[in-house]
């Protein structure tokens, strides 16, 4: 029996225990969740799902298929020193803000916040929000003119939230606040807004008060007016009531004077009486004071005396008591001093010692962790930069490939268009001549020397005009010839015969066309000899006698 009870105790106990571990255990794993964190449990969290996302409250995590972790909903403030942004006119404004940013806590928002966020410190986070939001305020400001952002404010502000908030959404946050501080342009465009807007509202100020001055004169001149009615009738009522008054203040008066004389009267005589009782009154308690007064000092003085004497005995025997106690006090405290003086030098001496060793170990193994730390940074520094440095030069490299490749295609493409527009211009001229020229020739009865004679005639024109061309441009400022009047052996003057040799310089018209393999029909004129000429001309004239005179020299300017 006593067995089976010892049996039944230890069953009993051991299944206390298992309770009491599986309620520990439990407890264990329940995590719980404050208000300004995320719980993220991620692992076996259930079909299609990365992590599960809690804010406030509490799960379990279970052991080796669940892990958990927090993030802070703590909000950041990241400043975005946006400068040169172009607008929808193409002027570049400065829009420097400011933006509060934290982790949502909407269910799908969290979950791209634990997807993206979870191991990511705060500092990253931030700097990848304001990536993120100096692309969209670019784009914003690009969308919008001047007016729109500097007048507008709250429309602006709509955009930006509608243009930051989707892509801040993609990574776990959202927008809490937009602060635009100031917005400035480098071609002051905003200040001359501002300063045509003042202007504006001067002027309308300026007719307002044009306006306000008129109805002001307007009413003014109403209120003098009637100031003037209001004031006569009160002074009329006035200088009523004043005769009045003047009449009820003389029988008041009188009526007064002769209440005053009989209350002085009275008075006077109460008076004095009522001064004889307090002289005597006074004169009594003056005496009995000045009595007691004597009485009381004395008294005073002596005891005063009394206490004095006590005081300054007790004073001396506690004074000598608390000397002796003092030296006494004072001998036990200087050995004490002296005692934990030297064990104080003794720890402080170990102290010490232990202290160097332990820097010189420490400072041995920082400089070994910084110099691994520094060998490891340089390395990843050369890397780094040795990969971007030739990622640059490859991509340098191709775009100026590809920009020669394309400026030589565009120089050849503009090249060989011109070339074909000269080529098919030429083709086009020399058919439509072609056209021309048969035409000319069908319509002369296929006879090619009368259709060039009929083409020399149309240039016929340009000929004698290039003939008067020739000498038209001639600077002769004056012509002197000396003639001795008697003319020349074949009749006229010295003068005469120089213009026709000038003239005479020039091709006949017949000429040139002869010169061209080209003959003028008769209607144009036909070569006359020189000699014909002479004798015509010689036949035509009268005979006249002619005195001898003196040279004398002929002038002709032109």
């Amino acid at each position: 029996m006593p067995s089976s009870s010892v049996l039944w105790l230890f069953a009993i106990v051991a299944f206390a225990i298992l309770v009491f571990a599986t309620i520990m255990f439990l407890a264990s794993r329940y995590k719980r969740c404050s208000s300004d964190q995320i719980l993220v449990i991620y692992g076996r969290v259930g079909l299609n799902q990365s992590a599960r996302c809690i804010h406030g409250g509490g799960a379990f995590v279970w052991p080796l298929i669940q892990d958990y972790a927090y993030m802070s909903l703590t909000p950041m403030t990241i400043t975005i020193p946006l400068e040169n942004a172009l607008s929808l006119q193409n002027i570049r404004i400065n829009v420097p803000s400011t933006f509060t940013v934290g982790v949502s806590t909407e269910p799908g928002i969290m979950n791209n916040a634990a997807e993206r966020l979870l191991r990511i410190n705060p500092r990253q986070i931030e700097e990848m929000a304001q990536e993120i939001i100096f692309g969209q305020l670019r784009l914003t400001v690009a969308s919008l003119t001047i007016e729109q952002i500097n007048q507008d404010r709250e429309s602006f502000l709509e955009s930006i939230r509608k243009n930051v908030e989707p892509e801040l959404n993609k990574i776990g946050l959202f927008l809490i606040n937009v602060n635009i501080t100031d917005i400035t342009d480098s071609s002051t465009y905003i200040e001359s807004i501002g300063k045509k807007a003042a202007a504006e509202a001067i002027n309308a100020a300026k007719v307002d008060v044009a306006d306000q001055e008129k109805f002001g004169a307007i009413g003014e001149a109403q209120a003098h007016r009637e100031r003037n009615i209001r004031v006569a009738e009160n002074m009329a009522e006035s200088e009523k009531g004043q005769k009045k008054a003047e009449a009820d203040k003389r029988v008041y008066i009188q009526q007064q004077d002769a209440e005053a004389v009989k209350g002085e009267k009275k008075a006077v005589a109460e008076q004095r009486i009522f001064v004889q009782q307090q002289d005597a009154e006074a004169v009594k308690g003056e005496k009995k004071a000045v009595a007691e007064q004597r009485i009381f000092v004395q008294q005073q003085e002596a005891e005063a005396v009394k206490g004095e004497k006590q005081a300054e005995a007790d004073q001396r025997i506690y004074v000598q008591a608390q000397e002796a106690l003092a030296v006494s006090g004072e001998n036990k405290a200087k050995a004490d001093i002296a005692d934990a003086d030297a064990l104080l030098a003794q720890k402080r001496a170990e102290a010490l010692r232990k202290g160097e060793v332990a820097k010189r170990q420490a400072e041995v193994e920082i400089q070994k962790a910084q110099y691994l730390a520094e060998q490891q940074r340089l390395n990843a520094e050369v890397i780094v930069r040795q990969e971007i440095e030739k990622r640059k030069i490859e991509i340098d490299a191709e775009a100026l490939a590809e920009k020669f490749r394309r400026e030589a295609k565009g120089q050849a493409d503009a090249i060989l268009a011109k070339y074909e527009a000269e080529a098919k211009g030429i083709k086009q001229v020399l058919e439509s001549k072609a056209a021309g020229y048969e035409s000319l020739v069908k319509s002369c009865n296929g006879d090619a020397k009368a259709a060039s004679t009929l083409l020399m005639i149309e240039k016929i024109e340009e000929i004698v005009s290039r003939q008067v061309e020739a000498i038209k441009n001639l600077k002769i400022d004056k012509i002197t010839v000396w003639d001795s009047g008697s003319g020349t052996d074949k009749g006229g003057s010295s003068t005469a015969n120089f213009l026709s040799s000038m003239i005479k310089s020039l091709p006949p018209l017949q000429e040139i066309a002869t010169m061209a393999g080209v003959e003028l029909p008769e209607y144009l004129g036909k070569m006359v000899d020189s000699k014909d000429v002479t004798e015509a001309k010689e036949s035509s004239k009268p005979t006249v006698k002619k005195e001898p005179a003196k040279d004398k020299p002929a002038d002709t300017d032109k």
